[in-house]
């Protein structure tokens, strides 16, 4: 498996792909290729760090390794040109480009005749949702060989239940427009006053690591929040980011940008949070039936949904339910083995 160039494979600096691709290699005891860091990889995988001075340096010494390890299969993370290299280069190799944000902005695949040509020359390109799958999709007459394959998360990692559930409104995520952060704070900044015993908080940074930089746009939110009496957490490790929404009531992952998959929403549903999520990207496949779903950038409708649930504890309970049951859809256990189909397809379907 083989990472984006900027993503770290280590604990608490690993990003949402990182997560995904340790958690497939763990079940699939494969190896990982990515870039090489000064901090200890994740442990019981195989990690094959490569150095470099360019994205065409990173590509050329992954190719270097690839060969030398000459794998049956490769399953690469984001990188178009790299997956045709590999697939032109290795071809008794079956290679994989596995997509998790939009593809016809992307390098490599911004027309419809350069995503049909990736399609041909690849034994699949997976999308880690339908919402993705279709805007692939864009302009193609055969679409064969692109599947959708969720993303995963291993339920048996989480934390343990805390008992009884603060009562408390939890975001947790990128401190970035498209994430709905002000929207967050406005619907609870106006919940809050009418829900005595009630808070809510903000966990996260502007990107994913301890060293997470100090942007205009983050010294904006917080102090925002702090006006409106919500706590600010800043960056947490992941670990420690999933026993906060275990222990939160009611979870939000207010989005504004159409999310390729939302993999906070499904931590969220596992953790046995009462969920609210908007109807964006890929959000509404994760959320299902398991969740309250508002629009984006609405902020009226996501205090709406807050006070909703705060009065009524047998809806969270309802939802918590619901979210655990459908969490288990998604454990890396039963995407491994539809991965594991997939390598082994003649022709995936």
């Amino acid at each position: 498996m083989v990472l984006p160039a900027s993503e770290a494979f280590a604990p608490g600096r690993a990003g949402a792909i990182a997560l995904v691709v340790r958690r497939l290699a763990a079940a699939a005891g494969a190896s990982v290729i990515g870039a090489a860091c000064a901090c200890p990889s994740f442990p019981g995988i195989a990690y094959h760090p490569v150095r470099f001075r360019s994205p065409l340096g990173y590509n050329s010494a992954v190719l270097r390794r690839l060969r030398q390890l000459r794998p049956a299969n490769i399953d690469i993370h984001q990188q178009p040109r790299l997956a045709r290299l590999a697939a032109r280069l290795l071809p008794a190799s079956r290679v994989i480009l596995f997509l998790h944000n939009e593809p016809t902005t992307m390098r490599g695949l911004t027309t419809a005749g350069a995503r049909a040509r990736t399609l041909r020359c690849l034994h699949a390109v997976v999308c880690v949702s339908d919402h993705l799958r279709a805007r692939y999709a864009t302009g193609l007459a055969d679409t064969a060989r692109l599947v959708t394959l969720y993303n995963p998360l291993t339920l048996a990692e989480l934390p343990p239940s805390q008992g009884e559930q603060r009562r408390e409104i939890l975001f947790a995520g990128r401190i970035v427009e498209g994430k709905g952060i002000a929207d967050f704070i406005a619907a609870a900044a106006a919940a809050l006053p009418r829900l005595p015993g009630w808070s809510a908080r903000i966990i996260g940074g502007d990107r994913f690591g301890p060293d997470s930089p100090e942007t205009p746009f983050v010294r904006e939110m917080r102090t925002r929040a702090r006006s409106a009496g919500i706590a600010w957490g800043g960056y947490l490790p992941h670990e420690d980011v999933l026993a906060a929404m275990a222990g939160a009531a009611i979870v939000a992952v207010p989005s504004r940008w159409p999310e390729p998959f939302g993999l906070t929403a499904l931590e969220a549903m596992a953790s046995g949070a009462a969920l609210v999520a908007t109807k964006a990207g890929g959000l509404p496949e994760v959320v299902g039936e398991a969740g309250l779903l508002v629009p984006a950038g609405d902020a009226a409708a996501l205090e709406a949904a807050f006070l909703r649930l705060a009065a009524d504890k047998s809806a969270r309970d309802r939802l918590a339910e619901a979210g655990r049951a459908r969490a288990k859809l998604f454990d890396t256990s039963v995407i491994a083995a539809r991965l594991q189909r997939l390598h082994d397809a003649e022709t995936p379907v």
